[in-house]
Protein backbone atom coordinates (compact mmCIF):
# COMPACT_ATOMS: atom_id res chain seq x y z
CA UNK A 1 0.00 0.00 0.00
CA UNK A 2 1.03 3.49 -0.99
CA UNK A 3 -0.65 5.57 1.97
CA UNK A 4 -1.45 4.98 5.75
CA UNK A 5 -5.15 3.36 6.20
CA UNK A 6 -7.80 4.86 8.63
CA UNK A 7 -11.36 6.41 7.84
CA UNK A 8 -13.49 5.60 4.32
CA UNK A 9 -14.98 7.33 2.63
CA UNK A 10 -18.62 7.72 1.85
CA UNK A 11 -20.28 5.08 -0.25
CA UNK A 12 -20.98 7.37 -3.49
CA UNK A 13 -17.37 7.81 -4.20
CA UNK A 14 -17.19 4.41 -4.71
CA UNK A 15 -20.15 4.15 -6.92
CA UNK A 16 -18.67 7.12 -9.05
CA UNK A 17 -14.90 5.15 -9.47
CA UNK A 18 -17.17 1.98 -9.83
CA UNK A 19 -19.14 4.38 -13.17
CA UNK A 20 -15.27 5.09 -14.23
CA UNK A 21 -14.42 1.71 -14.26
CA UNK A 22 -17.39 0.06 -15.94
CA UNK A 23 -17.82 2.62 -18.37
CA UNK A 24 -14.15 2.27 -19.92
CA UNK A 25 -13.76 -1.49 -19.53
CA UNK A 26 -17.37 -3.34 -20.42
CA UNK A 27 -17.57 -3.26 -24.22
CA UNK A 28 -21.39 -3.62 -23.91
CA UNK A 29 -22.10 -0.64 -21.84
CA UNK A 30 -19.03 1.67 -22.80
CA UNK A 31 -18.31 4.24 -25.69
CA UNK A 32 -19.40 7.55 -26.04
CA UNK A 33 -22.83 7.33 -25.76
CA UNK A 34 -23.09 4.74 -22.79
CA UNK A 35 -19.91 7.34 -21.04
CA UNK A 36 -22.25 10.15 -21.19
CA UNK A 37 -25.01 7.91 -19.12
CA UNK A 38 -22.18 7.29 -16.30
CA UNK A 39 -21.51 11.30 -16.40
CA UNK A 40 -24.90 12.05 -15.56
CA UNK A 41 -25.04 9.59 -12.86
CA UNK A 42 -21.85 10.36 -11.44
CA UNK A 43 -22.96 13.94 -11.52
CA UNK A 44 -26.05 12.91 -9.72
CA UNK A 45 -24.09 11.33 -7.24
CA UNK A 46 -22.03 14.23 -6.45
CA UNK A 47 -24.61 16.56 -6.54
CA UNK A 48 -26.78 14.62 -3.86
CA UNK A 49 -23.62 14.38 -1.85
CA UNK A 50 -22.44 17.99 -2.09
CA UNK A 51 -26.20 18.90 -0.83
CA UNK A 52 -26.58 16.35 2.09
CA UNK A 53 -22.95 17.43 3.51
CA UNK A 54 -23.77 19.21 6.60
CA UNK A 55 -22.63 22.78 6.82
CA UNK A 56 -19.51 21.87 9.42
CA UNK A 57 -18.05 19.94 6.00
CA UNK A 58 -19.00 23.32 3.71
CA UNK A 59 -15.21 24.81 2.58
CA UNK A 60 -15.16 27.82 0.80
CA UNK A 61 -12.36 26.14 -2.31
CA UNK A 62 -13.21 29.27 -4.22
CA UNK A 63 -11.56 33.20 -3.53
CA UNK A 64 -13.94 35.98 -4.05
CA UNK A 65 -12.21 36.80 -7.34
CA UNK A 66 -12.74 33.72 -8.95
CA UNK A 67 -16.28 33.51 -8.01
CA UNK A 68 -17.07 37.03 -9.31
CA UNK A 69 -15.57 36.33 -12.70
CA UNK A 70 -17.00 32.71 -12.63
CA UNK A 71 -20.25 34.25 -12.22
CA UNK A 72 -19.69 36.69 -14.87
CA UNK A 73 -18.77 33.97 -17.56
CA UNK A 74 -22.45 32.25 -16.15
CA UNK A 75 -24.30 35.71 -16.93
CA UNK A 76 -22.34 35.86 -20.62
CA UNK A 77 -22.93 32.35 -21.06
CA UNK A 78 -26.62 32.90 -20.28
CA UNK A 79 -26.68 35.65 -22.74
CA UNK A 80 -25.24 33.35 -25.30
CA UNK A 81 -27.93 31.06 -24.99
CA UNK A 82 -30.74 33.51 -24.97
CA UNK A 83 -29.16 34.69 -28.69
CA UNK A 84 -29.06 31.02 -29.23
CA UNK A 85 -30.54 29.50 -32.16
CA UNK A 86 -31.37 26.53 -29.71
CA UNK A 87 -31.51 27.25 -26.68
CA UNK A 88 -32.55 23.63 -25.25
CA UNK A 89 -29.29 22.52 -26.80
CA UNK A 90 -27.72 25.85 -25.30
CA UNK A 91 -28.37 25.18 -22.09
CA UNK A 92 -27.89 21.19 -22.22
CA UNK A 93 -23.91 22.46 -22.49
CA UNK A 94 -23.84 24.53 -19.72
CA UNK A 95 -25.40 21.82 -17.67
CA UNK A 96 -22.83 19.66 -18.59
CA UNK A 97 -20.24 22.18 -17.68
CA UNK A 98 -22.25 23.14 -13.96
CA UNK A 99 -22.65 19.30 -13.70
CA UNK A 100 -18.52 18.96 -13.72
CA UNK A 101 -18.15 22.02 -11.53
CA UNK A 102 -20.35 19.77 -9.33
CA UNK A 103 -18.00 16.59 -9.86
CA UNK A 104 -15.03 18.96 -9.24
CA UNK A 105 -16.65 20.30 -5.74
CA UNK A 106 -17.66 17.12 -4.76
CA UNK A 107 -14.01 15.32 -5.20
CA UNK A 108 -12.44 18.45 -3.47
CA UNK A 109 -14.38 17.77 -0.44
CA UNK A 110 -14.18 14.54 -0.28
CA UNK A 111 -10.23 14.69 -0.42
CA UNK A 112 -10.42 17.39 2.11
CA UNK A 113 -12.27 15.58 4.49
CA UNK A 114 -10.24 12.28 4.64
CA UNK A 115 -6.99 13.34 3.22
CA UNK A 116 -4.39 11.00 2.54
CA UNK A 117 -6.30 8.14 2.54
CA UNK A 118 -8.26 9.08 -0.62
CA UNK A 119 -5.13 9.47 -2.36
CA UNK A 120 -4.25 5.89 -1.44
CA UNK A 121 -7.36 4.58 -3.08
CA UNK A 122 -7.68 7.15 -6.08
CA UNK A 123 -3.90 5.27 -7.07
CA UNK A 124 -4.68 1.90 -6.55
CA UNK A 125 -7.80 2.42 -8.64
CA UNK A 126 -5.96 4.09 -11.70
CA UNK A 127 -3.27 1.06 -11.43
CA UNK A 128 -5.99 -1.56 -11.46
CA UNK A 129 -7.78 0.36 -14.08
CA UNK A 130 -5.27 0.88 -16.58
CA UNK A 131 -4.25 -2.92 -15.52
CA UNK A 132 -7.42 -4.61 -16.64
CA UNK A 133 -7.29 -2.53 -19.40
CA UNK A 134 -3.79 -3.24 -20.42
CA UNK A 135 -4.84 -7.10 -20.26
CA UNK A 136 -7.47 -6.53 -22.39
CA UNK A 137 -5.06 -5.32 -25.50
CA UNK A 138 -2.78 -7.56 -24.81
CA UNK A 139 -5.79 -10.34 -24.81
CA UNK A 140 -6.82 -8.94 -28.14
CA UNK A 141 -3.32 -8.60 -29.56
CA UNK A 142 -2.38 -11.71 -28.52
CA UNK A 143 -6.04 -13.43 -30.62
CA UNK A 144 -5.25 -11.19 -33.55
CA UNK A 145 -1.41 -12.70 -33.76
CA UNK A 146 -2.55 -16.31 -33.28
CA UNK A 147 -5.63 -16.49 -35.02
CA UNK A 148 -4.53 -17.44 -38.15
CA UNK A 149 -5.78 -14.21 -39.98
CA UNK A 150 -2.55 -12.69 -42.13
CA UNK A 151 -4.19 -8.86 -41.01
CA UNK A 152 -3.81 -7.51 -37.65
CA UNK A 153 -5.95 -4.32 -37.38
CA UNK A 154 -4.42 -1.96 -34.50
CA UNK A 155 -7.66 0.04 -34.40
CA UNK A 156 -9.38 -3.14 -32.85
CA UNK A 157 -7.39 -3.46 -30.18
CA UNK A 158 -8.83 -0.48 -28.18
CA UNK A 159 -12.36 -1.55 -26.99
CA UNK A 160 -14.27 0.29 -24.79
CA UNK A 161 -13.72 3.33 -26.79
CA UNK A 162 -15.86 4.94 -30.00
CA UNK A 163 -12.62 6.20 -31.14
CA UNK A 164 -9.04 5.42 -29.98
CA UNK A 165 -8.58 9.40 -30.30
CA UNK A 166 -11.40 9.51 -26.83
CA UNK A 167 -8.46 6.30 -25.56
CA UNK A 168 -5.62 8.60 -25.70
CA UNK A 169 -6.97 11.36 -24.26
CA UNK A 170 -7.98 8.92 -20.97
CA UNK A 171 -4.27 7.90 -21.11
CA UNK A 172 -3.37 11.74 -21.05
CA UNK A 173 -4.64 11.87 -17.78
CA UNK A 174 -3.67 8.58 -16.44
CA UNK A 175 0.00 8.30 -17.69
CA UNK A 176 1.35 10.99 -15.56
CA UNK A 177 -0.54 9.23 -12.58
CA UNK A 178 1.29 5.98 -12.75
CA UNK A 179 4.50 7.02 -11.98
CA UNK A 180 3.15 8.14 -8.47
CA UNK A 181 4.54 4.74 -6.83
CA UNK A 182 7.60 4.73 -8.76
CA UNK A 183 8.44 8.50 -7.15
CA UNK A 184 7.51 7.15 -3.36
CA UNK A 185 10.43 6.44 -1.09
CA UNK A 186 7.79 3.60 0.80
CA UNK A 187 7.17 1.60 -2.52
CA UNK A 188 8.64 -2.09 -2.23
CA UNK A 189 10.96 -2.98 -4.97
CA UNK A 190 8.99 -5.69 -6.02
CA UNK A 191 6.00 -3.45 -6.30
CA UNK A 192 7.82 -0.70 -8.54
CA UNK A 193 8.62 -3.54 -10.67
CA UNK A 194 5.42 -4.25 -11.41
CA UNK A 195 3.69 -0.80 -11.56
CA UNK A 196 7.26 -0.07 -13.84
CA UNK A 197 5.95 -2.86 -16.02
CA UNK A 198 2.63 -1.35 -16.18
CA UNK A 199 3.55 1.88 -17.29
CA UNK A 200 5.78 1.15 -20.57
CA UNK A 201 2.51 -1.11 -21.40
CA UNK A 202 0.28 1.93 -20.83
CA UNK A 203 2.96 3.50 -23.52
CA UNK A 204 3.30 1.33 -25.60
CA UNK A 205 -0.46 1.45 -26.06
CA UNK A 206 -0.24 4.93 -26.16
CA UNK A 207 2.43 4.56 -29.16
CA UNK A 208 0.13 2.06 -30.84
CA UNK A 209 -2.82 4.04 -30.66
CA UNK A 210 -1.66 6.23 -32.59
CA UNK A 211 -3.00 9.66 -31.07
CA UNK A 212 -0.66 12.59 -31.72
CA UNK A 213 -2.47 14.42 -29.81
CA UNK A 214 -1.40 12.62 -26.60
CA UNK A 215 1.86 12.46 -27.58
CA UNK A 216 1.96 16.20 -27.71
CA UNK A 217 0.20 16.35 -24.48
CA UNK A 218 2.48 14.10 -22.96
CA UNK A 219 6.10 15.41 -24.45
CA UNK A 220 4.81 19.30 -23.66
CA UNK A 221 3.74 18.17 -19.84
CA UNK A 222 7.13 16.15 -19.72
CA UNK A 223 9.42 19.42 -20.61
CA UNK A 224 7.47 21.64 -18.20
CA UNK A 225 7.70 19.42 -15.65
CA UNK A 226 11.27 19.15 -16.06
CA UNK A 227 12.09 22.55 -16.09
CA UNK A 228 10.21 23.95 -13.48
CA UNK A 229 9.24 21.34 -10.78
CA UNK A 230 12.39 20.74 -9.11
CA UNK A 231 14.10 17.60 -8.36
CA UNK A 232 10.83 15.82 -7.62
CA UNK A 233 9.94 17.21 -11.08
CA UNK A 234 12.90 15.80 -12.53
CA UNK A 235 12.41 12.14 -10.89
CA UNK A 236 9.19 11.73 -12.55
CA UNK A 237 10.61 13.08 -15.81
CA UNK A 238 13.19 10.66 -15.58
CA UNK A 239 10.47 7.71 -14.75
CA UNK A 240 8.26 8.47 -17.69
CA UNK A 241 11.23 8.68 -20.21
CA UNK A 242 12.29 5.44 -19.29
CA UNK A 243 8.79 3.75 -19.46
CA UNK A 244 7.96 5.68 -23.00
CA UNK A 245 11.56 4.09 -24.27
CA UNK A 246 10.41 0.76 -22.85
CA UNK A 247 6.90 1.27 -24.58
CA UNK A 248 8.45 2.14 -27.62
CA UNK A 249 10.52 -1.27 -27.71
CA UNK A 250 7.32 -3.29 -26.87
CA UNK A 251 5.55 -1.37 -29.57
CA UNK A 252 8.81 -2.57 -31.96
CA UNK A 253 7.87 -6.11 -31.01
CA UNK A 254 4.61 -6.72 -31.15
CA UNK A 255 3.65 -4.36 -33.87
CA UNK A 256 6.53 -4.76 -36.46
CA UNK A 257 9.51 -7.26 -35.84
CA UNK A 258 6.99 -10.22 -34.31
CA UNK A 259 4.24 -9.56 -37.44
CA UNK A 260 7.27 -9.51 -39.13
CA UNK A 261 8.07 -12.88 -38.32
CA UNK A 262 4.79 -14.41 -38.45
CA UNK A 263 3.91 -12.64 -41.89
CA UNK A 264 0.79 -10.86 -40.77
CA UNK A 265 -0.23 -7.03 -41.91
CA UNK A 266 -0.05 -4.47 -39.72
CA UNK A 267 -3.04 -2.18 -40.48
CA UNK A 268 -3.35 1.37 -39.33
CA UNK A 269 0.02 1.40 -38.11
CA UNK A 270 1.25 3.86 -35.43
CA UNK A 271 3.87 5.23 -37.66
CA UNK A 272 1.82 6.16 -40.10
CA UNK A 273 0.77 8.83 -38.47
CA UNK A 274 4.21 10.53 -38.27
CA UNK A 275 3.12 13.38 -40.08
CA UNK A 276 2.15 16.93 -40.58
CA UNK A 277 -1.40 16.75 -41.30
CA UNK A 278 -4.11 18.07 -39.84
CA UNK A 279 -6.79 15.75 -40.47
CA UNK A 280 -9.22 17.80 -42.24
CA UNK A 281 -8.73 20.08 -39.03
CA UNK A 282 -8.14 22.77 -41.32
CA UNK A 283 -11.45 22.71 -42.23
CA UNK A 284 -13.38 22.87 -39.02
CA UNK A 285 -10.51 25.80 -38.02
CA UNK A 286 -11.99 27.48 -40.46
CA UNK A 287 -15.40 27.22 -39.68
CA UNK A 288 -15.20 27.94 -36.12
CA UNK A 289 -12.94 31.20 -37.44
CA UNK A 290 -15.91 32.72 -39.38
CA UNK A 291 -18.15 32.10 -36.65
CA UNK A 292 -15.72 34.03 -34.27
CA UNK A 293 -15.66 36.81 -36.93
CA UNK A 294 -19.58 36.57 -37.09
CA UNK A 295 -20.39 37.04 -33.52
CA UNK A 296 -17.24 37.65 -31.65
CA UNK A 297 -19.02 38.98 -28.39
CA UNK A 298 -21.48 36.05 -27.33
CA UNK A 299 -21.08 33.63 -30.17
CA UNK A 300 -23.13 31.37 -31.64
CA UNK A 301 -24.20 29.57 -28.93
CA UNK A 302 -22.72 26.99 -26.74
CA UNK A 303 -22.90 23.77 -28.40
CA UNK A 304 -23.75 25.58 -31.55
CA UNK A 305 -20.54 24.91 -33.41
CA UNK A 306 -22.42 21.48 -34.01
CA UNK A 307 -25.46 23.53 -35.48
CA UNK A 308 -23.71 24.56 -38.46
CA UNK A 309 -23.08 21.02 -40.32
CA UNK A 310 -19.91 19.92 -42.09
CA UNK A 311 -18.29 16.61 -43.08
CA UNK A 312 -15.71 16.83 -40.66
CA UNK A 313 -16.33 16.95 -36.56
CA UNK A 314 -19.27 18.74 -34.88
CA UNK A 315 -16.36 20.41 -32.77
CA UNK A 316 -13.57 22.63 -33.64
CA UNK A 317 -10.72 20.28 -31.84
CA UNK A 318 -9.29 23.32 -30.25
CA UNK A 319 -10.10 24.70 -26.88
CA UNK A 320 -9.77 28.23 -27.84
CA UNK A 321 -11.57 28.30 -31.29
CA UNK A 322 -14.14 26.42 -29.63
CA UNK A 323 -15.38 28.47 -26.93
CA UNK A 324 -15.12 32.28 -28.74
CA UNK A 325 -17.09 30.73 -31.34
CA UNK A 326 -19.74 29.34 -28.95
CA UNK A 327 -19.54 31.42 -25.86
CA UNK A 328 -17.73 34.41 -27.40
CA UNK A 329 -14.10 36.24 -26.97
CA UNK A 330 -14.91 37.96 -23.48
CA UNK A 331 -15.97 34.43 -21.97
CA UNK A 332 -12.97 33.12 -23.73
CA UNK A 333 -10.51 35.63 -21.93
CA UNK A 334 -12.50 35.44 -18.69
CA UNK A 335 -12.46 31.41 -18.51
CA UNK A 336 -8.36 31.58 -19.95
CA UNK A 337 -7.64 33.65 -16.81
CA UNK A 338 -9.36 31.81 -14.37
CA UNK A 339 -7.71 28.31 -15.80
CA UNK A 340 -4.06 29.86 -15.84
CA UNK A 341 -4.68 31.86 -12.66
CA UNK A 342 -5.39 27.97 -11.33
CA UNK A 343 -2.52 26.90 -12.91
CA UNK A 344 -0.18 29.65 -11.60
CA UNK A 345 -1.64 28.90 -7.95
CA UNK A 346 -0.51 25.17 -8.53
CA UNK A 347 3.05 25.44 -9.60
CA UNK A 348 3.38 28.08 -6.75
CA UNK A 349 2.85 25.88 -4.04
CA UNK A 350 4.89 23.12 -5.83
CA UNK A 351 7.74 25.52 -6.25
CA UNK A 352 7.18 26.47 -2.52
CA UNK A 353 7.27 22.91 -1.86
CA UNK A 354 10.36 22.27 -3.86
CA UNK A 355 12.19 20.02 -1.73
CA UNK A 356 9.57 18.54 -0.08
CA UNK A 357 9.19 14.55 -1.06
CA UNK A 358 6.33 14.00 1.07
CA UNK A 359 3.80 11.73 -0.73
CA UNK A 360 0.83 14.50 -1.25
CA UNK A 361 3.30 16.52 -2.87
CA UNK A 362 4.81 13.78 -5.41
CA UNK A 363 0.80 13.44 -6.26
CA UNK A 364 0.11 16.73 -6.80
CA UNK A 365 3.46 17.24 -9.20
CA UNK A 366 1.76 13.89 -11.46
CA UNK A 367 -1.67 15.64 -11.18
CA UNK A 368 -0.64 18.52 -12.31
CA UNK A 369 1.47 16.62 -15.36
CA UNK A 370 -1.99 15.27 -16.05
CA UNK A 371 -3.69 18.01 -15.80
CA UNK A 372 -1.27 20.34 -18.37
CA UNK A 373 -1.06 17.64 -20.63
CA UNK A 374 -4.88 17.38 -21.00
CA UNK A 375 -4.93 20.94 -21.80
CA UNK A 376 -2.21 21.06 -24.61
CA UNK A 377 -3.90 17.92 -26.24
CA UNK A 378 -7.29 20.08 -25.90
CA UNK A 379 -5.24 22.67 -28.38
CA UNK A 380 -5.80 19.75 -31.14
CA UNK A 381 -8.27 17.39 -29.71
CA UNK A 382 -11.64 17.15 -28.06
CA UNK A 383 -10.97 16.78 -25.04
CA UNK A 384 -13.38 19.22 -23.16
CA UNK A 385 -15.91 17.49 -25.45
CA UNK A 386 -15.76 13.51 -24.82
CA UNK A 387 -17.66 12.85 -22.03
CA UNK A 388 -15.15 10.12 -20.34
CA UNK A 389 -12.41 12.89 -20.98
CA UNK A 390 -14.65 15.44 -19.06
CA UNK A 391 -14.79 12.81 -16.26
CA UNK A 392 -11.35 12.68 -15.74
CA UNK A 393 -10.43 16.55 -16.14
CA UNK A 394 -13.36 16.73 -13.38
CA UNK A 395 -11.51 13.79 -11.00
CA UNK A 396 -8.05 15.76 -11.59
CA UNK A 397 -9.31 19.28 -11.00
CA UNK A 398 -10.84 18.41 -7.98
CA UNK A 399 -8.10 16.23 -6.56
CA UNK A 400 -6.19 19.37 -7.27
CA UNK A 401 -8.06 21.79 -5.10
CA UNK A 402 -8.45 19.41 -2.58
CA UNK A 403 -4.66 18.86 -1.96
CA UNK A 404 -4.09 22.30 -2.50
CA UNK A 405 -2.80 24.44 0.47
CA UNK A 406 -5.65 27.45 1.10
CA UNK A 407 -5.10 30.87 3.00
CA UNK A 408 -8.22 30.51 4.81
CA UNK A 409 -10.06 27.12 5.91
CA UNK A 410 -13.21 28.98 6.66
CA UNK A 411 -16.55 27.90 5.53
CA UNK A 412 -18.33 29.07 2.77
CA UNK A 413 -21.31 31.85 2.92
CA UNK A 414 -24.21 30.74 3.31
CA UNK A 415 -26.14 32.59 0.67
CA UNK A 416 -23.10 31.57 -1.74
CA UNK A 417 -23.85 28.04 -0.97
CA UNK A 418 -27.30 27.90 -1.00
CA UNK A 419 -27.68 29.54 -4.41
CA UNK A 420 -24.29 27.16 -6.22
CA UNK A 421 -26.44 24.12 -4.38
CA UNK A 422 -29.97 25.22 -6.37
CA UNK A 423 -27.72 26.06 -9.77
CA UNK A 424 -26.28 22.39 -9.14
CA UNK A 425 -29.85 20.81 -8.85
CA UNK A 426 -31.21 22.59 -11.83
CA UNK A 427 -28.24 21.40 -14.11
CA UNK A 428 -27.90 17.91 -13.03
CA UNK A 429 -31.61 17.62 -13.33
CA UNK A 430 -31.22 18.84 -16.67
CA UNK A 431 -28.78 16.97 -17.78
CA UNK A 432 -30.58 13.67 -16.25
CA UNK A 433 -33.39 14.82 -17.89
CA UNK A 434 -31.93 15.34 -21.36
CA UNK A 435 -30.22 11.91 -20.87
CA UNK A 436 -33.63 10.16 -20.18
CA UNK A 437 -35.61 11.47 -22.98
CA UNK A 438 -32.85 11.02 -26.05
CA UNK A 439 -30.95 7.70 -25.00
CA UNK A 440 -34.13 4.98 -25.57
CA UNK A 441 -34.04 6.86 -29.05
CA UNK A 442 -30.67 7.29 -29.88
CA UNK A 443 -30.36 4.26 -32.83
CA UNK A 444 -33.28 6.50 -34.52
CA UNK A 445 -31.54 9.38 -34.51
CA UNK A 446 -28.15 8.05 -35.72
CA UNK A 447 -30.49 6.49 -38.58
CA UNK A 448 -32.11 9.86 -39.22
CA UNK A 449 -28.50 11.67 -39.32
CA UNK A 450 -27.50 9.26 -42.19
CA UNK A 451 -30.76 9.89 -44.42
CA UNK A 452 -30.41 13.81 -43.48
CA UNK A 453 -27.02 13.90 -43.91
CA UNK A 454 -25.03 11.42 -44.61
CA UNK A 455 -21.36 10.17 -43.46
CA UNK A 456 -19.88 9.30 -40.27
CA UNK A 457 -21.61 10.16 -36.74
CA UNK A 458 -19.83 12.69 -35.45
CA UNK A 459 -19.97 13.17 -31.56
CA UNK A 460 -20.66 15.79 -29.29
CA UNK A 461 -23.44 15.18 -26.59
CA UNK A 462 -24.03 12.14 -27.54
CA UNK A 463 -22.03 9.63 -30.60
CA UNK A 464 -24.53 11.56 -33.11
CA UNK A 465 -23.56 14.90 -31.94
CA UNK A 466 -25.23 17.15 -35.30
CA UNK A 467 -27.71 19.63 -33.69
CA UNK A 468 -28.23 21.28 -36.85
CA UNK A 469 -31.50 20.98 -38.05
CA UNK A 470 -32.31 18.18 -41.62
CA UNK A 471 -31.99 20.42 -45.32
CA UNK A 472 -35.40 21.32 -46.85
Amino acid sequence: MFFERSAQPRLYFYFCMSLYFVSAVFTPISGNDWQRVAQSVVSLLCCFALVSSGRHESRAFLDKVTVSLGTVVLGLGLLSIWKSHQPQWALVELAVLLSSCCIVSAFALERARFGQDLDRILISFVIFLCAVKSLQFIAALAAALFSGIATLDSTLLFEGFSNRRFYGQFQTFTLPLLALPLLLAATKISTKFWVFLLLGCWWMMAIAGGSRGTWLGMACAAIFIFCCCGAGGRRWFRWQITAAATGLALFLFFFSFLPGYMNVEVTNFAGDRLNTSLSAREIIWQQAWEMIKARPLLGFGPMHFADIHNQVAAHPHQIFLQWACEWGIPSTLLVTGLVARGLLATLQLIRKRIASSGSVDILRICLFGSLLGALTQAMVDGVIVMPYSQLWMALVVGWLMGIHEWSSSESANVAFRWCWSATLILAVGLLMYTVVRDFPDLDRREDQYGRDFGGILQPRFWQQGVIAESPP
